[in-house]
């Protein structure tokens, strides 16, 4: 019996048509449904909300009808005064808050990475422990550390003659960068771990061959290759500031610096479960995630100019 040329048979099963593998589908089917009904479908039904309003006739006393609005909720929001100073906060809040959280988080992931760490386990789970705490106990935690009634940091600060009113409309803001630089550098630091521990080691020992020192070979071989977990960090940073939301909400009964509209969120939240009027809230929300949306394609975009792309 004659064989088939080699060619042949390798022509023959290169046209052969893949067999659908339902196994995969079934196994990635789970994810998709819980995001499609989790994710994609509440966004789909707050944009849907946002172009329309209700409307009461006469002297207010019938029943209100629901009525197709346009751009009429997002021109309301644009061309509100309280809502433009919230966007501008959070704007100036993520000018101080992500090089703070960034700096803050490249520093300790080197400090742990060092050749000189001592007890790197311990001190890694205590800076990520913060994280593990919920941003409303972390809010209210340093909430008391604020107050001076209660707060033993205020009775150190003012016999020390230093300035310690963190809840004034002054220093508000940075009180607030404070409680979520605590709660989120640890995990952070993390990601920028990981980055380090990828780097080969044969790199280092060149390095040292070479007479750098610990603090050469940091910022010149470590940090440069941690770009990409350094723009990660940033962008999510950038989004968390952007939506701004759970401090300012616990802070607010603490302090008459924070009023209902302090933040966009804070707006949104307040219109929909304080003035009741949820499609303003569901157009002041679109709003909020199409600013983050620009702003971190801006920055990517920045970052990952001149074709020199960070992944």
């Amino acid at each position: 019996m004659r064989r088939a040329p080699a060619g042949t048979a390798a022509g023959t099963a290169r046209r052969r048509p893949r067999r659908p593998r339902l196994h995969v589908a079934v196994f990635v089917a789970p994810f998709f449904l819980a995001f499609a009904l989790f994710y994609l479908a509440p966004i789909g039904y707050a944009v849907h909300q946002s172009f329309f309003r209700l409307t009461s006739s006469g002297l207010g006393l019938s029943e209100p009808v629901l009525e197709f609005a346009g751009l009429g909720n997002y021109a309301t929001a644009l061309t509100s005064p309280a809502f433009a100073a919230s966007v501008g906060r959070v704007l100036v809040f993520s000018l101080i808050e992500v090089p703070v959280m960034v700096v803050a988080a490249l520093a300790l992931a080197l400090l742990l990475d060092s050749a000189r760490a001592r007890f790197r386990a311990f001190f890694r789970v205590s800076f990520f422990l913060p994280y593990g705490v919920p941003g409303v106990i972390a809010s209210l935690l340093w909430g008391f550390l604020y107050v001076p009634q209660t707060s033993p940091l205020i009775d150190v600060l003012a016999a020390a003659g230093l300035p310690h009113d963190f809840l004034s409309p002054q220093t508000i803001l940075l009180s607030i960068a404070n409680i979520a630089t605590w709660q989120f550098a640890g995990y952070n630091m993390l990601v920028l771990i990981a980055g380090l521990q990828a780097i080969p080691q044969e790199l280092y020992e060149a390095a040292r061959v070479d007479g750098a020192s610990e603090a050469r070979i940091a910022w010149h071989v470590k940090v440069p290759l941690v770009r990409a977990p350094l723009i990660l960090i940033t962008v999510f940073t950038l989004i968390g500031t952007l939506q701004l939301f759970v401090e300012p909400l616990v802070l607010k009964p603490l302090t008459t610096a924070i009023t209902s509209d302090y933040t966009p969120n804070l707006a949104a939240y307040n219109q929909a479960f304080g003035q009741a009027d949820i499609h303003l809230a569901s157009a002041e929300a679109t709003l909020i995630a199409v600013m983050a949306f620009v702003i971190s394609l801006g920055f990517l975009r920045l970052v990952n100019g001149k074709g020199n792309r960070a992944w």
